[in-house]
């Protein structure tokens, strides 16, 4: 497994465009069920923040030692000035456009027993003239940039994605797109996108075995113009198909507790390190690991450079 130096990764930028969230969590007590209705009553006892979705990639580049900038709309509200602080005390460049008429996305979480009871989403979706404004940034923001990463979590941040793809790769970056939903077309002529089984499956139908894995992978890699198309498997692993075939790795998770955030963990270390000078091939076994470490942590959680190489 190639290791990049510290030196490598602290000059590599990478610049994440994507749907910006609030994480909250509300932890507590379960002593009882409720007299109203048969539901756990929640005595909570500690709130907490965190950033999510597309900032918490922008986080995990940082993380690992990178440098990242983070490109996304926020609403002028309570949630979106603390996502803002928050983004703030990472050492994320952030680029945040502010849309009066949008919610903050925010994602609560209420935990007991150390499970979580309820999860609550409170969103809108941004107005366009913002996204214009979002998109101007963009073609001054990514040239000073080796990566680009898209990190679509379909709230309507990314609406004007294929004209982005093309300002970037026009300008030699490579282009990594975690995606969203049933259109892929949106993505054609990416470096690489990376959905999961079930998100692939939306897209191309069920397959049988890795062989017709292989042959769907590769059929849609072509259609949409792929350097390669990363394909992650859950406890199988992941898989990459790119022009010379198919490169698998197993598993690396010593323990699962919580697979919130892994996708964002697997994709920000394959862009930190692709932006450092690694190829794809040489990126993914290491992006595997790191999304095995995260998985062994609660909630949206991150990896550093000395949890990959100890």
């Amino acid at each position: 497994m190639k290791r990049p130096t510290k030196d490598q990764l602290s000059n590599a930028k990478v610049l994440v465009v994507g749907d910006a969230m609030l994480d909250r969590y509300w932890h507590g007590a379960v002593e009882r069920i409720s007299p109203e209705a048969p539901v756990p009553v929640v005595k909570v006892t500690r709130q907490e923040e965190r950033i999510g979705a597309a900032a918490n990639v922008a986080y995990n580049v940082v993380t690992l030692g990178a440098q990242a900038s983070f490109l996304g709309v926020v609403g002028d509200d309570d949630a979106g000035h603390r996502l803002e602080a928050l983004l703030a005390a990472t050492g994320i460049t952030t680029h945040l456009k502010r849309d009066a008429g949008l919610m903050t996305t925010v994602k609560l979480r209420v935990i007991g027993r150390q499970q979580q009871l309820l999860r609550m989403d409170f969103e809108n979706e941004p107005d366009h003239e913002v996204l214009a404004l979002q998109n101007r940034s963009f073609l001054e923001l990514a040239p000073q940039h080796q990566a680009v990463l898209f990190s679509d979590y379909g709230k309507g941040g990314l609406a004007h994605i294929p004209a982005m793809i093309t300002a970037a790769r026009e300008g030699a970056c490579k282009v990594l797109i975690d995606p969203k939903g049933s259109d892929y077309r949106r993505y054609a002529g990416a470096s690489v996108i990376t959905p999961n089984r079930s998100e692939l499956q939306q897209v191309v139908g069920a397959w049988s075995g890795a062989e017709g894995l292989a042959d769907k992978a590769q059929a849609l890699r072509d259609e949409l113009r792929l350097e390669a198309l990363l394909v992650t498997l859950g406890e199988d692993g992941m898989t990459l198909f790119d022009e010379e075939g198919a490169l698998h790795v197993d598993a690396d998770a010593r323990e699962v507790f919580d697979v919130t955030g892994a996708g964002d963990t697997v994709i920000a270390t394959l862009a930190a390190f692709v932006a450092a000078g690694l190829g794809l091939r040489e990126a993914v076994p290491l992006a595997n690991k790191a999304g095995g470490i995260v998985v062994g942590k609660f909630g949206t959680a991150t990896v550093s450079y000395e949890e990959l190489f100890t």
